[in-house]
């Protein structure tokens, strides 16, 4: 059965008839707000390449999160930006560290706001890697070492759980990196405290601006060894299986825009919540064009978002979220 029978502008008909059918919803409970904090007192520093995007030191952090939560933001994600960086990454797992001193204040003045905790060492490291560094076997060239850069990087997660993050979200992506941090958190009596697997994480020209953000651009090489290749799909069907396999709770794709293709099949193959990041780059671009007077900001990043979650995503982590929150309330 065809036209003139069957006609689907009948349910186009009215706001109110679209509302009724709609089949995907955003919602400012799906977003997840990314703050960037620095050591020092009175600051609030743009970042250049992230309009709108600011590093803030703890005491003017407060003031922003307020503005969050009065928009109905409930989840951060905190990455930390420290003075003092070595070849171990020793202030990843500082108990005094910046990320650690962030997630207590939180607690203290928003005990209702989760923390979500990054955990990774590339901002921590001088070197800029995510791991630790090891001559190779062969004497020429450096390698990371996969096994010791576990030890640190369970450490680091204690530490942070520690300080009251609520949730672990590593994103080194080392072999084995699930099923050692749910080792050392169970073992401090963390089992309650949940992992967000950066699961698939792509060696993405996406995170330029982030890299500025964080300072955190390698010395020396990439991270083509331990991030993934973007030809690859069922490479990160495995590495998602991998990590439920070793405890993660929750399961991201990074970047998003271009990897929707991934969500989807990951959404289809798995029940656990599945988190969308939409990056830095993805950001800036839209940003960009938006001072240019070249399209309509809201109304890009609502349809943006609202594509993640119609791809599969559960949450969203973005740079947008503050931003989103007011819009979607005003619609509501």
């Amino acid at each position: 059965m065809g036209f003139p029978a069957v006609r689907m502008r009948r349910l186009r008909s009215s706001s109110a008839l679209r509302s009724l059918v709609r089949e995907t919803d955003l919602r400012v409970d799906d977003l997840i707000y990314p703050l960037f904090v620095v050591e020092g007192t009175g600051v609030k520093h743009p970042i250049p390449s992230m309009p709108g995007v600011y590093h803030y030191s703890l005491d003017l952090l407060e003031d922003e999160l307020q503005e969050a939560y009065d928009a109905g933001i409930r989840a951060v994600l905190l990455f930390g930006v420290p003075d003092h960086k070595d070849s171990v990454g020793s202030s990843a797992y500082d108990e005094q560290g910046i990320v650690q001193r962030a997630a207590r204040m939180i607690k203290e003045h928003f005990p209702d706001l989760l923390v979500i905790a990054d955990t990774c060492l590339c901002q921590y490291t001088d070197h800029g890697h995510c791991g630790i560094v090891a001559p190779a076997a062969d004497g020429r060239s450096a390698v990371i070492d996969n096994d010791r850069s576990l030890e640190l990087l369970a450490q680091t997660a204690v530490s942070q759980a520690k300080a009251g993050a609520d949730i672990i979200a590593p994103s080194n992506m080392m072999d084995g990196f699930v099923q050692a941090i749910r080792a050392a958190l169970d073992r401090e009596g963390y089992t309650h405290v949940p992992i967000m697997s950066y699961s698939v994480k792509y060696a993405s020209a996406f995170y330029g601006p982030f890299r500025d953000a964080a300072h955190s651009a390698p010395q020396f090489g990439d991270r083509k060894t331990y991030q993934m290749d973007p030809a690859n799909l069922r490479e990160a069907l495995r590495e998602a299986d991998a990590d439920v396999q070793e405890g993660t709770d929750f399961l991201m794709v990074k970047p998003a825009l271009a990897y929707l293709d991934v969500l989807r099949e990951l959404r289809e193959r798995h029940q656990l919540p599945l988190v969308a990041y939409n990056v830095s780059a993805e950001y800036s671009m839209v940003k960009a064009a938006a001072m240019q007077g070249w399209l309509d900001e809201r109304q890009i990043v609502l349809e943006m978002l609202l594509g993640m979650k119609r791809a599969g995503a559960d949450l969203i982590i973005t740079y947008h979220a503050k931003d989103a929150a007011k819009w979607l309330r005003e619609e509501a």
